[in-house]
């Protein structure tokens, strides 16, 4: 693990680099605030997203905006932040039938590892550099520039995009080869969800028996039952101040992107017969959680489903 470089990325740009370093595709929560710190710290960017508010925030910072994937053929390095396996392939297809001069794409979006492999190939074949570089650290990790990159590809092309990592994150893992990146960061957020359903299992008993939800987080974040869905981003409202669950449960990591991941991760276990039982189970508390329309509120919501509060639908 590399802490983040303390110098500007700009010493690190070369005058051979096309008119646009890095085009970045892909603006939700955690995209948006990446694309801004690589804008910060001088990056030539261009941006797309479908959702036009957050291209126009990030134009209004100096971007360059597009409203087509295909205008991001000039961009040197591409960087992914989608929401699923189709959602990426669909782009790589798109960039190289569309002729991308470009030399390095980074995935950062959370994917089947199999697939991952399969589209660095791909890229490889065309003469370009590909690397999986799926995150950890959440929303608040994104805006503090403090994420985890959990890289699977070629040392080489790693280093070659090293500077536009260490400006996003503070902790990069080189995990081995092609697709190695995203079975690191499924099985983080297998472990994760599970967590978080404990966690929120425990509050919610603590609370229905007449304990203080905020003296039971301090007891268990110091304690054998500490882990960051207690002591980081606690799902009990008022516990903690600047997370979800303070927050109507807004402006995180959606239940709907969880419950794909758990997808992803029981799906690559089953795979390689790796048992998932506590994997499966929270798999059908978030699919629940998705049937009573959950889907858009942040993971730690499962505390409110435990509890019977669905919004409009009893659970």
């Amino acid at each position: 693990m590399l802490a983040r470089s303390s110098l500007p990325l700009s010493r690190f740009l070369s005058s051979s680099r096309s008119a646009h370093s890095v085009g970045f595709i892909g603006l939700g929560n955690m995209g948006a605030s990446m694309a801004s710190n690589l804008l910060s710290d001088g990056v030539s960017l261009k941006a797309f997203d479908l959702n036009k508010s957050v291209v126009e925030d990030l134009a209004s910072k100096g971007a360059s905006v597009t409203d087509k994937v295909e205008d991001m053929v000039d961009c040197e390095t591409i960087i992914t932040m989608l929401p699923s396996s189709p959602h990426v392939q669909g782009t790589v297809e798109t960039l190289l039938s569309a002729g991308w001069s470009g030399k390095t794409w980074i995935d950062s979006s959370t994917i089947d590892p199999i697939i991952s492999k399969s589209l660095g190939e791909a890229l490889e074949a065309e003469g370009k550099g590909k690397i999986d570089a799926p995150v950890s650290g959440g929303v608040k990790g994104a805006a503090a520039g403090t994420l985890t990159f959990m890289v699977g590809g070629a040392s080489s092309t790693l280093e070659s995009v090293r500077p536009y990592l260490s400006v996003m994150g503070s902790n990069i893992v080189h995990c081995g080869s092609n697709g190695s990146g995203q079975t690191a960061k499924l099985c983080n957020n297998l472990a994760m969800a599970i967590q978080m359903v404990g966690t929120a299992e425990a509050l919610n008993m603590g609370d229905s028996l007449g304990l203080d939800p905020k003296i039971l987080a301090g007891i268990m974040n110091t304690s054998t039952s500490r882990c960051w869905s207690s002591d980081s981003y606690n799902p009990y409202p008022g516990v903690l101040d600047g997370v979800p669950a303070s927050n109507n449960y807004e402006g995180g990591f959606g239940s709907s992107l969880m419950l794909k991941d758990l997808g992803l991760a029981t799906s690559a276990a089953g795979a390689v017969k790796s048992a998932t039982p506590l994997g499966n189970a929270t798999k059908e508390i978030y699919t629940m959680m998705e049937s009573m329309e959950m889907g858009g509120k942040d993971f730690g919501a499962v505390l409110q489903f435990l509890k019977g509060n669905c919004g409009n639908k009893k659970c």
